[in-house]
Formats: structure tokens, C-alpha cells, sequence
């Protein structure tokens, strides 16, 4: 299957379950109470089960090692990416509630849900190992960095009272440490648990899909617009976060042997879009979920045209 194909069959699948939550929504058939419930059963209970047994699934200790050399890489790409989306918050005084969720959209990508299936379509199975690298430091950088963006950029009301220790160690990012010490431990994970976990896990990403649903159908489909703070957001997931990762290959290239395989995949998952859950983690701070719920909804329509000038950009490396 071709790049623009691959890429508007993920997307089509997306917009149909996000439209889901919107008919739904807007059929009085979802209380308001409802999407509180999905945010709790993601964010406590399956996002976490669900980073636990896709690290143990997916990596292994002799992985870890062997793929050091790439995720040299992609550390550098985050570093670099967070310093520079949080200079521009400072340049471009983004408001308080959307800081969190530019910041993030320079720096972690859906790699899952769309970037997983992307892959494979296009460099095939033998490219599996080079986005274990990228998905280990996308949940990390996610759950340990660009969470407390998010989780500081709420009200100052809610955030100066008193320190929550709870937003120090996030249910999603103990999940992985956990998940972490269990392979390094090289301890068995029993086939009953796995499966059970992995079942509960599989609900988040259509729940976050739905939700977002749920949100646009509160704000109304005349939501979608392209202020500055959504094209900057937008311009950093797919122009910045790309063109970093490629210059730091660059870099490299003369001192390491980079395959074709692996610079694809690095280059592709740096431009997967906006985190699905990006909007339930901005509601659960208090911060602007319409303006989440946007960039993320635009960064995934947008993707279809965005692989395919990729593709053609990773062939000339």
C-alpha cells in the first residue's frame, strides 16, 4: 500500500470514531458527567496497563542495548525540541492553558495508534526495532517531561495552593517504571495477565478518540481554526520536529552507519501527529481543551499530506 494510502486509512479510521463521540454527544445520548468517567478510566487505570505491557510486549533488555545508538538520536530531537517550543511560548507569550499543549506538539508524537501501522506499511517488518526506540522515548518523554507542561499550565489557583505530590509520579509514567524494572528484572509475565491487561489497555486509544469527539460536539465543529498558536504548534510537529531529527542524522553520519530503514522511521514517527490524549490531559489540568483538542484534530488530518513530501525528502538522505 502506497504512503498517501496508508496514511488516509489511518486517518479515515480516526475521524470516524472521533465523529462517533460527536453524534453521540450531540444526541443527548453522553452526560456531562461521562467524559469526566472516560478521563479517569484512561488516565488511572487503562493508559497505565497499557504502557506497561506494550513495553514488556515490545522490548526486551538485549533491545535496549543494541539500539542505544538510535535513541541517542532521538533524546537529542526531544531535548532540542523542548527548548525551543518552550523559547517561543516566552517569544510569542502563548497564553496560560495552551503552553502545555505547544509545548508538547513540538516534541511527542501519537506513535501508536497512527505511527506503529505507518511504519510498517511503509519500511515494512524489519522496522519494528528502530520504533520500539522511538515509542520507548515518546512514552517517556511524554509521561515524565510533557506531562507536568501540561499539569503546571492549568489555573494558578489550582496549582500555587499546595504541591500535589500525585503530579510528581502520574499513573501513566509508574505504569512504565514499573513495566521498566519488571524487563530489566527479566521477570515472567503470566499469559492471563498480559492478555488481561492488554484488553483493558486496548481502550484507550478509541475512549481518547471519542472524547475528543465529546469536546468538539461542546464547542461546535466552528472550534477548528487556524490561529497563530495552532499553525506554530502545527509548523513544529511537522516541519521543526522532522528537520531536527534529520540534521541530527546528518551530524552523525559520517562517525555511524545509519540504515535507510532507520532513518525513515525516525524521520516519519518525528512527524506523527498530536498525542490523542493530549486533550484529556489538558482538561484534567484545567488548561484550554479546546485549543488541545484542535491541534490535535488538525495535526491528523493534515498527516495525509504531510507523509508523502516526507517520503520523498527521506529518499535524498
Amino acid at each position: 500500500m502506497s504512503a498517501l494510502l496508508t496514511s488516509i486509512s489511518s486517518v479515515v479510521e480516526i475521524i470516524f470514531v472521533i465523529a462517533l463521540g460527536y453524534l453521540l454527544r450531540n444526541g443527548g445520548k453522553f452526560q456531562d458527567s461521562f467524559k469526566h468517567d472516560i478521563e479517569f478510566l484512561i488516565m488511572k487505570v487503562a493508559l497505565p496497563l497499557n504502557i506497561f505491557v506494550g513495553v514488556l510486549d515490545n522490548l526486551t533488555r538485549s533491545k535496549l542495548i543494541a539500539l542505544s545508538g538510535s535513541l541517542v538520536f532521538v533524546i537529542i530531537s526531544f531535548a532540542v525540541g523542548y527548548l525551543i517550543a518552550w523559547i517561543l511560548t516566552k517569544i510569542l507569550k502563548v497564553r496560560e492553558g495552551r503552553r502545555g499543549t505547544f509545548i508538547n506538539m513540538f516534541v511527542n508524537a501519537n506513535t501508536i495508534f497512527i505511527g506503529l501501522p505507518l511504519n510498517l506499511a511503509l519500511f515494512g517488518q524489519h522496522s519494528l526495532s528502530f520504533f520500539l526506540v522511538y515509542y520507548l522515548a515518546n512514552t517517556v518523554s511524554t509521561w515524565a517531561i510533557g506531562i507536568f507542561f501540561v499539569s503546571n499550565d492549568g489555573p494558578k489557583s489550582d496549582n500555587t495552593r499546595k504541591f500535589n505530590w500525585k503530579k510528581l509520579l502520574p499513573a501513566p509514567l509508574l505504569g512504565f517504571i514499573v513495566a521498566l524494572v519488571w524487563l530489566l528484572l527479566d521477570l515472567p509475565l503470566p499469559t492471563l495477565v498480559d492478555k488481561t491487561f492488554s484488553m483493558v489497555g486496548g481502550v484507550v486509544t478509541p475512549l481518547s478518540l471519542i472524547y475528543i469527539g465529546i469536546v468538539l460536539a461542546d464547542a461546535g465543529l466552528k472550534s477548528i481554526h487556524f490561529d497563530r498558536d495552532t499553525i506554530v504548534a502545527l509548523l513544529g510537529r511537522f516541519v521543526f520536529a522532522p528537520a531536527v531529527m534529520i540534521i541530527i542524522m546528518m551530524l552523525f553520519k559520517n562517525t555511524m552507519n545509519i540504515p535507510s530503514v532507520e532513518q525513515g522511521t525516525l524521520v516519519i514517527q518525528a512527524a506523527a501527529p498530536g498525542l490523542a490524549v493530549l486533550p484529556i490531559l489538558v482538561g484534567d489540568a484545567k488548561g484550554d481543551v479546546e485549543y488541545a483538542t484542535n491541534v490535535v484534530t488538525t495535526s491528523t488530518v493534515l498527516f495525509v499530506i504531510v507523509v508523502p513530501i516526507l517520503m520523498q525528502i527521506i529518499t535524498m538522505l
